[in-house]
């Protein structure tokens, strides 16, 4: 059974259209009071397995589960619980910011009182009287935020909030998600194709490609996929190379630098080896493989699986 303390649990979950499938077998669990990172290349099935959640659509096959109850069972009774921004939001431009809200306090039966602390939490009270259509991009998008957080939710899904942002915006967003399970004790959920973006706020990260999961963990996690390279710079190449390599090293040399990578390599042991070997190191540093790097390495690996078996 999901455990209910889960926000968002999917197991085995398939979806199939005609021949095409967008999702094959993806389970993913997401931690209460996390900003879950749900990350894939355009194409990975993000915007299907979003769907199956909100309960707009059914999985052909498998399970999915909000808060321990299965949908689609409970569909009326969880979907209350959550908040959502799909894309990007559609506000009514002729109206104001707080007018806005007040359409969707209205529809859903909440109190006036929620307008004010909703624009509060997205910093937009000092111009929740002016006009929609004078709102840069930035502001509509935490607008949209604004109006998922209405009914104060206990699940957040944000579908790609900084697609078409300036910088300016993208820093506004990425604030404003880091800091929501704090101030209102809610579980986001991130969707995004870009992990520079999202590596700066998720908690926890799950990385999809062609339908399937690929990774699910912490960012650590992901960076302990891979280890750090050690560069020395020196003035035998050759030299040093044959030396790391008695020594039980993978290295290799390119260009005046040795590169040593494995888990086990000790900078200390290595800059030892080649000092008492007579070689001159001139620099030895670690370089750790970016996140990006990683999510890389992940998605394209399994592109081109995909496409050289067809």
């Amino acid at each position: 059974m999901p455990d209910a303390a889960q926000p968002i649990v999917l197991e085995d979950v398939w979806k199939t259209y005609g021949k095409t499938t967008a999702l094959a077998g993806l389970s993913l669990a997401v931690p209460a009071g996390s900003v879950f990172g749900f990350l894939g290349p355009n194409g990975a099935g993000k915007s299907t397995a979003i769907r199956i959640v909100l309960g707009l659509q059914r999985p052909s096959r498998g399970t999915v589960s909000l808060f321990g109850r299965p949908l689609p069972k409970s569909r009326g009774e969880v979907l209350r619980r959550v908040g959502s921004m799909v894309e990007s939001p559609s506000p009514y431009l002729h109206l104001t910011g707080r007018e806005n809200l007040e359409v969707h306090t209205r529809l859903l039966g909440l109190p006036p009182r929620e307008i004010d602390e909703a624009l509060d939490m997205v910093n937009l009270s000092g111009v929740r009287d002016r006009l929609v259509r004078h709102y840069s991009t930035g502001m509509k998008q935490r607008l949209g935020i604004a109006a998922a957080l209405l009914g104060n939710p206990d699940l957040l899904v944000l579908d790609e909030p900084t697609n078409g942002l300036d910088p300016a915006g993208i820093h506004e967003v990425r604030k404003l998600v880091r800091d929501l399970p704090r101030r209102r004790a809610v579980t986001v959920f991130l969707s995004s194709h870009l992990l520079a973006e999202v590596e700066q706020v998720a908690t926890h990260l799950a990385i999809v490609s062609l339908g399937q999961l690929r990774f699910q963990g912490t960012p650590a996690d992901l960076q302990a996929r891979k280890a750090a390279i050690i560069v020395a710079v020196v003035d035998r190449p050759q030299v040093a190379l044959e030396l790391l390599c008695a020594a039980g090293y993978q290295a290799t040399a390119a260009e005046g630098q040795i590169s040593i990578t494995g888990h086990d390599s000790d900078p200390a042991r290595i800059n030892s080896i080649l000092v008492h070997g007579g070689i001159a190191v001139s620099r030895l540093t670690v370089e750790q493989p970016s996140l990006e790097d990683l999510f890389l390495e992940i998605t394209d690996s399994e592109t081109l699986q995909e496409a050289t078996s067809r």
